[in-house]
């Protein structure tokens, strides 16, 4: 008779499985040699038995009702099966012949019905094993969940107390997270970030540079910020944070930006800002060199163009001198003198105090239905745990009341530290509508005076070398009554407080005529 070798070891350290099935394989050597049993060969597994789909098991198995072997030797029946369908496949193969024997060194079998029964139930002793360790596996990870821990190896920067089982701030590696998040927020590549972890100490399982998969991984998870994914429910975890949600939110732009970054070899201040006005293709800009033969001089020029991408196109370039003009006035026309500025402020003050009792009211009101959401979760774990209710369907129901209570602490934070969604607003405007006269009367400040007509405007059109803009909503507000005043020849020392323009309240107080705010 016939026997093939099988044997077996499931683990996550391969070191370790080689070693195991190495010592299964020559116990079996022994035990073939005292029992005179030939042995085909060896047929070895690294992989778990719970579930059926083992596929060396399997061919194991066609071998036998093919005929090529007529008996198994394994270090024991769990090696063969821990669920019902491998080992009944066993069992059956004993009823119809195919199989003749099994041969355990650590367990006795017989092929006959009490030896077939006896096997049976180590195959369901091998069952029930697996199965109760899942199921307090699970109870365990329930419990870590309840109290906010994740029952996870502890995140780059934490340790984990087995003794209080959470995680708590590594004192060293922590500085160098947090110092990476800094970095990548201040422009560093990912690249940059792996090397400055692997030079501090932080590096693969195995020794190495962490990948950049695995920079972007850590740059991403919520675990920093307190929050955390187990089993695709998110939960509010009780750890302590070293990175701040306003350092984490920036990295996440930064990634964002990052992934559509454009790569540029020269300073061209004012390009991508502004669109050819006759068929709406990009402007460009290139440098130009010009040679004068009386002085043997050469002059270097930039010039702006349209790509002419789009459509034929027969607008000509323009230098960025007078670009840099024509933006200047665009700037200039917004300035509001400085005499009107203490008018405005103490209206400013007057709307703060308003202000301040309403979010006091609204605060209120948003802590009640974070409690009520709150009492909704509950509940929910509550039909959970009957029975009542479904995983998958308290799994979508929890993440959605979830991210609706942070939605709600969002805003909750949001007023207490933004306040009116027009007050933060006014005051910026006023800001820069006040520094509009220095920025625009300063020279080489190309970059500069860029940015700040981004700030004030959208929709820069380029059409027969004049630059065009939309004032975005207050300085157009600005620019109409600055206009008018400039045009009627008054002078600019009266401030005028109009409703429905763009920067201020809409209270009823508003709603009446225009009156000045003296």
């Amino acid at each position: 008779m016939k026997y093939i070798g099988y044997c077996r070891k499931s683990t996550d350290e391969s070191d370790r499985q080689i070693l195991s099935i190495e010592s299964q394989i020559a116990e079996l050597k022994e035990f073939a040699d005292r029992q005179n049993v030939e042995i085909l060969d060896f047929v070895t597994e690294s992989r778990t038995a719970k579930s059926p789909g083992r596929p060396l098991f399997a061919n194991v198995l066609k071998r036998i009702e093919n005929g090529e072997a007529q008996g198994i030797i394994s270090w024991h029946p769990d090696r063969l099966a821990r669920n019902s369908i491998d080992g009944g496949k066993i069992i059956y193969l004993l009823d119809t012949g195919k199989l003749i024997d099994l041969k355990f060194p650590s367990f006795w079998f017989e092929n006959s019905p009490q030896g077939k029964f006896v096997l049976n139930i180590a195959f369901g002793q091998s069952k029930y094993y697996v199965d109760n360790l899942s199921e307090n596996v699970k109870r365990g990870q329930r419990t870590l969940l309840k109290k906010g821990v994740l029952p996870s190896r502890p995140r780059k920067g934490y340790l984990y107390n087995d003794k209080e089982c959470f995680h708590e701030i590594d004192p060293v590696k922590s500085k160098v997270i947090k110092k990476a998040f800094e970095k990548y927020e201040d422009g560093g590549s990912q690249t940059e970030i792996a090397k400055f972890l692997f030079v501090n100490g932080i590096e693969k399982r195995r020794g190495g540079v962490l990948s950049l998969t695995t920079v972007e991984r850590i740059l991403t998870d919520k675990f920093y910020i307190g929050l955390f994914y187990f089993n695709g429910e998110l939960h509010q975890g009780t750890h302590k944070t070293f990175i701040s949600k306003a350092l984490f939110d920036n990295v996440q732009k930064q990634l964002e930006q990052n992934t559509r970054k454009s790569f540029k070899t020269h300073n061209f201040p004012f390009l991508r800002m502004m669109k050819c006005g006759e068929c709406g293709a990009s402007i460009t800009a290139e440098y130009k060199t010009k040679y004068y033969k009386r002085t043997h001089n050469e002059g270097k020029y930039t010039y702006y163009r349209c790509t002419k991408k789009l459509k034929p196109c027969t607008q000509r370039f323009i230098r960025q001198e007078e670009v840099d003009s024509q933006l200047r006035k665009i700037v200039l026309d917004v300035a509001i003198p400085v005499g009107w500025l203490p008018k405005w402020e103490n209206l400013i003050e007057k709307y703060e105090f308003i202000d301040k009792q309403n979010r006091e009211a609204n605060t209120i009101k948003l802590e009640k239905d974070s409690e009520s959401v709150d009492l909704k979760l509950n509940t929910l774990l509550d039909a959970f745990l009957d029975g009542t209710l479904d995983g998958e369907t308290y799994k979508a129901k929890k993440n959605e009341l979830f991210e609706r209570k942070l939605k709600l602490q969002e805003k909750i934070g949001q007023i207490r530290t933004d306040g009116s969604v027009w007050l933060e607003p006014m005051k910026e405007f006023l800001n820069v509508a006040k520094d509009s006269q220095k920025v625009a009367r300063a020279k080489n400040n190309c970059e500069e005076i860029a940015s700040f007509a981004k700030n004030i405007g959208s929709n820069f059109f380029l059409t027969d070398r004049r630059l065009s803009a939309d004032y975005k909503k207050g300085f157009d507000t600005a620019f109409l009554e600055l206009s008018g005043i400039r045009a009627s020849g008054a002078r600019l020392s009266h401030s005028f407080c109009e409703r429905d323009r763009g920067v201020e309240p809409l209270f009823t107080a508003w709603k009446a005529v225009v009156k000045p705010i003296n």
